[in-house]
């Protein structure tokens, strides 16, 4: 599979108000080249020197039709962008076949509007601050042309809606001076030189009274030039507009926000509470799982990731710190307590270490796009050391398939402990077809695996201006169906401090965010300020 790239600057603070894509080279000599990067942006890219805090993305999301695209950053602020080039461009048949207009193109988005979602907040009560960042943003259904989305940082959900609203322009009243009479003006009240009183209605007691000067006079039929005020709309501009806030229902940071197929409800997860929302209602929330013990200090695992089930409206799925995966009915009962069904794979005998649970915790998980698998992200697992595995949600006994990630990492688990990147939470995408999966890893890796029966694809692509694909030898693996239970070992390098391919690792530039274009072989991904896509 090729994989060409495209990257988008956020250069609102460089360049201008805007943001815009820029084309680099092909990650190989096979790449597809789509475009040619001209020289001021080359100039402007050379220009960027140092990344700001509040500029890092935090959040990025498709929308169901792949057609717009949401990142949110550490600032609180919401970019949206659209797609061009499935367009109409406005041409008849005959023009396009004449211009061979090819059918399938390269990804086009341009930015469309940003907003400011979330500001910094202070908690009073607790003495604690609220930073503005933005933790997830989640699509919601569109209507009448308007946009729907959710946005949440570790404390507040807003409901916004983004609108394209025509710009109302008024003419001003003006009389048309080569034809007026008299001297042309109108006196008013003041430059009257009337000085009996008026009536209550505006009416003079005194018909005598000339308001309009001596030498004035209306001619017959009145004044023709005369024109009033004309309310015209000949520009459009986006207004988003915040429809409702979701708010004092979470002690504890917000880390999930999920929308229900039924269009109407959503959740919102924060490390030991899950809460049922209504869209329509801001000030009720329904609590389905508690997992806060009488004593906080029995206190022995927290919720990491919560999703609710693609097309099942009564179904939903979290994970949790100790590398576990529940999933809930709500049919059975109000407060979800008990899980229907728990997906964990056992720890090996003798391989706890002080680093087992740390290593467990599930830091993201995705429902396929036909509801059946679960994807889910951890540091590294404990038996086979594998960071991303795919469940079938009719198989409890274990994954369905096992990828490396991180296994290269293992004797440096000491120095990730002390420098705090072993906390790290990497996001999962799977995409539409179900065929591939991806992750990211450091330095701005990100690896694209194959989970097709008998695929052996393993592609990492490094996420910069200059962007070189890394493949990793991997053995072949044997072919098995869907229903099978077989567990697939990728092993990578064993180097402290190196990737699969013995290159240095940054730990500094991490790719934590990313998702997958729900209907093509796309990939939007966040490296510190700057957006890149994929595509195939």
């Amino acid at each position: 599979m090729r994989w060409s790239q495209l990257r988008w600057a956020r250069h609102s603070r460089w360049i201008g108000n805007s943001l815009r894509y820029l084309v680099n080279e092909p990650l190989e000599k096979k790449f597809k080249k789509f475009a040619r990067m001209n020289s001021s942006m080359q100039r402007s890219c050379m220009a960027i020197s140092s990344v700001g805090f509040i500029d890092i993305i935090s959040a990025i999301e498709f929308d169901k039709t792949g057609d717009h695209l949401a990142t949110g950053d550490r600032g609180g602020r919401v970019v949206l962008f659209e797609r061009t080039d499935t367009k109409d461009p406005g041409l008849s048949r005959r023009d396009l076949e004449r211009m061979d207009y090819p059918i399938s193109r390269h990804p086009e988005f341009r930015y469309k509007t940003e907003f400011q979602s979330h500001e910094p907040e202070f908690d009073y009560l607790k003495s604690l601050e609220i930073e503005e960042k933005i933790n997830k943003i989640r699509w919601c259904q569109t209507a009448n042309g308007a946009l729907f989305l959710l946005s949440t940082n570790d404390k507040t959900i807003k409901f916004w809606k983004v609108q394209e609203k025509k710009v109302k322009k008024i003419s001003d009243m003006n009389l048309d001076p080569s034809k007026t009479v008299g001297n042309g003006c109108i006196a008013s009240s003041s430059n009257s030189s009337c000085p009996k009183p008026c009536l209550a209605n505006g009416g003079s007691s005194d018909r005598s009274c000339n308001y309009f000067g001596n030498d004035f006079s209306f001619p017959p039929g009145g004044l023709p030039s005369l024109r009033l005020p004309v309310v015209t709309s000949q520009e459009t501009s986006l207004v988003a507009r915040c429809r409702r806030v979701y708010a004092h229902a979470h002690d504890y940071h917000i880390n999930s926000i999920s929308n229900n197929s039924d269009g109407e409800t959503f959740i919102s997860a924060d490390d030991l509470r899950i809460n049922l929302w209504n869209l329509e209602i801001s000030n009720q929330s329904f609590n389905i799982v508690d997992v806060k013990p009488a004593n906080m200090e029995d206190l022995t695992e927290v919720i990491t990731s919560a999703e609710f089930h693609p097309t099942h409206c009564n179904m939903l799925a979290y994970s949790s710190s100790k590398g576990s995966i529940r999933l809930i009915d709500l049919r059975r009962s109000a407060l979800c307590d008990s899980h229907s069904k728990l997906f964990e794979e056992p720890e090996a005998p003798g391989s706890r270490s002080f680093f087992t649970e740390i290593i467990a915790s599930i830091s993201d998980i995705k429902f396929a796009k036909d509801g059946r698998y679960i994807l889910s992200r951890d540091y590294m697992t404990i038996k086979i050391s594998l960071g991303c595995q795919l469940w079938d949600i009719n198989m409890d006994s274990g994954p369905f398939a096992t990828f490396q990630v991180h296994e290269y990492l293992r004797p440096k688990l000491c120095d990730l402990y002390e420098n705090d990147s072993i906390f790290d939470k990497f996001e999962c995408c799977l995409s539409g077809d179900g065929l591939r999966v991806a992750t990211g890893s450091y330095s701005n890796l990100f690896r694209v695996f194959g989970c097709a029966p008998g695929s052996t694809e393993a592609t990492t692509l490094e996420a910069s201006k200059n962007p070189i694909r890394r493949q990793v030898q991997t053995p072949s693996r044997p072919s098995r169906s869907l229903s099978s239970i077989t567990r697939v070992v990728r092993r990578g390098a064993e180097t402290p401090g190196v990737d699969a391919n013995g290159n240095s690792l940054d730990f500094t530039t991490k790719l934590l965010h990313l998702a997958w274009h729900p209907a093509e072989n796309s990939i939007a991904c966040a490296a510190a300020n700057s957006l890149y896509m994929y595509y195939a």
